[in-house]
């Protein structure tokens, strides 16, 4: 990441240098594999589950989790807002910013309503959701296969499961392969960042950034207070046992292109798989905490700077928009300048071309929303997984202490495959989830006698 400052010119006047299509190249390796992977995980965990109606308790915990998670985000972001009040004395003049900025930033976009999104995340077309990399609609379309497959059996579709695992595999393999060009990945992305906006953004918002990032560890230590009281995990253990995926999505700025390796860990740290599958991607569009705090203190930083004082109940009018609107938000680009805007609609204080104070700090604010949205989503795993019984606690404990090393999962070969099976799982095969890591050998599905299973 330092070479990726100097390669960027430092403190230099910002230039933009030949280095972002190493980023931006391995970002696009990565979400090319994210769908499948998220299919292959999903359809696995249901079917090694064997109960949808779980499956189903599972999403809605989650659900529960973040709206209240990213609710605590907001209101904290408000309180040190007010406390702080980092656009104070700016005194800006909104019709001296430039407007058409903002919707260049936005590409003239906007974000979608709750109905439009409710049905976004519903598939037209089964190829489609997984060319447009929809996470959403691809965990719709892998509910609907793992539970066809429950609804048939082994005795109907022997081969099924048995090659979605292997697919997997596959899956896991690849990502393996990219990610051994994660050093050049950052060094582009640094360089990028440093290069076309300078350093000179720290000293004029440094107000601003240092709130945006102090509430945000304020937020990260009530999140590890929460996962302690409620699983009994030290967030700090699972921040050392994922600091290279922490440094990579600090590096590239994207959440998304540690989300299969982060699937990985979760898994081998205890988690069962229905619940790594289900709640770490539907987090990546529900539970953006980060993103929650960067907006509720953005949107008083931009009031405070044109002279507009927010009362109580406008400020409680931002709380609700924005959790409407932060819900939105995925893969919609500019969505942040997309949500400040509708957020100063709905007030009608806030002059709309005021968002544009905000645009030459959004980028500096990534490593913030970054970080705080991804622990946020791993800590929803643990704690819907401890919620539901999906989580050994145990293993758990002994993965983030450094007393079971992790290992990427690599194709099992069938002898070790029969020799970390239990003596009577041919009997017990019916009985419930099976071991984290995929074997190679058929897995027999709920309702299917041991004896379908082929070589």
């Amino acid at each position: 990441m330092c070479f990726g400052v100097v390669g960027g010119g430092g403190g230099a006047p910002p230039r933009a240098p030949p280095t972002t299509p190493l980023g931006d190249g391995f970002v696009r390796l990565i979400k090319a594999m994210i769908a499948p992977l998220v299919f292959c995980v999903v359809v696995a965990g249901i079917t090694k589950a064997g109960d949808l109606k779980a499956f189903g308790r599972i999403g809605l915990k989650a659900l529960i989790w973040f709206e209240v998670a990213t609710t605590v985000a907001l209101v904290v972001g408000l309180l040190a807002g007010n406390l702080v009040s980092p656009g104070a004395g700016m005194n800006v003049d909104p019709s001296q910013l430039d407007a058409s900025a903002v919707d260049e930033k936005t590409g003239g976009g906007e974000l979608p309503s709750t109905s439009e999104f409710i049905l976004h995340s519903l598939p037209d077309s089964a190829v489609g959701a997984f060319a447009e990399n929809s996470l959403l609609q691809v965990l719709v379309l892998s509910c609907l296969f793992g539970a066809a497959l429950l609804h048939l059996g082994n005795t109907k579709v022997p081969a099924i499961l048995p090659a979605i695992e292997q697919g997997q595999e596959i899956v896991f393999a690849i990502v393996g392969f990219i990610m051994k060009l994660a050093p050049l990945a950052v060094f582009g992305a640094t360089a990028h960042l440093v290069g076309e906006y300078g350093l000179g953004a720290l000293s004029t918002y440094g107000k601003l950034i240092g709130v945006c990032y102090a509430v945000a560890l304020i937020f990260l230590v009530l999140l590890g207070l929460a996962l302690k009281a409620l699983t009994g995990l030290s967030l700090w253990k699972f921040v050392r046992y994922t600091r290279e995926e922490m440094l990579l999505a600090l590096g590239t700025a994207s959440s998304e292109t540690v989300m299969p390796r982060m699937m990985q860990k979760l898994r081998q740290a205890g988690c069962r798989d229905d619940a790594v599958g289900l709640v770490l991607p539907t987090g990546y569009s529900f539970n953006l905490d980060g993103a929650s705090i960067y907006l509720s203190i953005g949107t008083l930083f931009i009031a405070q700077a044109v002279g507009v004082d927010l009362s109580l109940g406008q400020q409680i009018t931002v709380v609700l928009v924005l959790m409407l609107t932060s819900k939105g938000m995925a893969g919609v680009p500019g969505s942040a300048f997309l949500a400040l805007s509708a957020t100063a609609s709905a007030l009608g204080v806030i002059p709309a071309g005021a968002v544009a104070l905000l645009l030459g700090v959004d980028r500096i604010m990534d490593a913030m929303r970054v970080a705080t949205n991804l622990l946020g989503n791993c800590v929803a795993v643990f704690v819907v997984s401890r919620w539901e019984g999906a989580l050994d606690t145990a293993r758990a404990k002994k993965v983030l202490g450094g007393e079971i090393a992790f290992v990427p999962e690599q194709p099992e070969q069938p002898e070790q495959a029969e020799q970390a099976e239990e003596p009577d799982s041919a009997e017990t095969s019916t009985a419930g989830p099976k071991s984290l890591t995929p074997a190679a050998s058929p897995s027999p599905l709920p309702d299917a006698p041991s004896s379908t299973a082929r070589e």
